[in-house]
């Protein structure tokens, strides 16, 4: 997934691990030869549209927003359709307001209205302070989470590693995140949730415990959840 960066140069444009501490707790649970963050690509303003999520300083948050402002005015000034326009004018008192688009509660109706347009603001966006920046991999961790996106976890063997997802995806879907034979052959999905994994103290002691659950397809995968797909070869 790609985060576009907004007022920040703290961040360097790339691909960053995502060190999320639940994993440093499996790796210690679990052995395995390796252990494999997941990560996300970092994007520069420039590709803002291109992003599943924005990170913005506090300060330059209403930047942002003066950039969908702007066009929505400039597109009021068109004389558009009275249904387009009535979106635009609730927008524009959004915006006036300091939201965001996204999250506002505009239905998926109104959506339709202006869904020629692309609007910055209309996806999450994660607002951070100068002091947050002290610790940049937890704000991409906060930022990976707010644009709606988790993680599921498989261990053991040749490594412990984490497999970033966005939420509601099913077993059958994150499947195919692995391999496309995982999904094709797909019987059932293993799984363990993530405090039972630790409240046993490991996925051996958790099966012990009787905290396994044998999943269809159509299972909708929990952040960090144990995973292990059974499937035909």
């Amino acid at each position: 997934m790609k985060i576009a960066l907004f007022g920040i140069s703290e961040i360097k444009a790339g691909k960053h691990n995502l060190k999320d501490a639940r994993l440093d707790q499996a790796d210690k649970l679990v052995e395995a030869d390796k252990k494999t963050h997941a990560q996300v690509d970092v994007i520069s303003e420039d590709q803002l549209l291109e992003a599943d999520g924005i990170l913005a300083l506090e300060e330059t948050k209403a930047d942002l927003i003066l950039k969908d402002l702007e066009f929505v005015e400039t597109r009021l000034g068109r004389d558009p359709q009275p249904a387009e326009k009535a979106v635009l004018q609730r927008i524009q008192s959004l915006l006036e307001s300091e939201q965001f688009i996204f999250g506002s509660g505009l239905s998926a109706k109104e959506l339709e209205q202006v869904a020629a347009h692309s609007f910055y603001t209309n996806k999450p966006v994660a607002v951070a302070t100068r002091q947050e920046l002290e610790n940049p991999d937890a704000l991409l961790v906060r930022a990976f989470r707010e644009a709606g996106w988790i993680c599921f976890l498989t261990v053991g063997g040749k490594e412990n590693r984490a497999w970033p997802i966005r939420q509601g995806t099913t077993a059958w879907e994150a499947a195919g995140g692995i391999h496309t034979d995982m999904q094709k052959g797909f019987i059932r999905a293993e799984v363990i949730s993530f405090a039972d994994f630790l409240e046993a103290g490991g996925e051996t002691q958790a099966k012990r415990a009787g905290k396994l659950r044998l999943e269809l397809k159509q299972y909708v995968v929990q952040d960090y959840d144990l995973v292990n797909f059974r499937f035909n070869r």
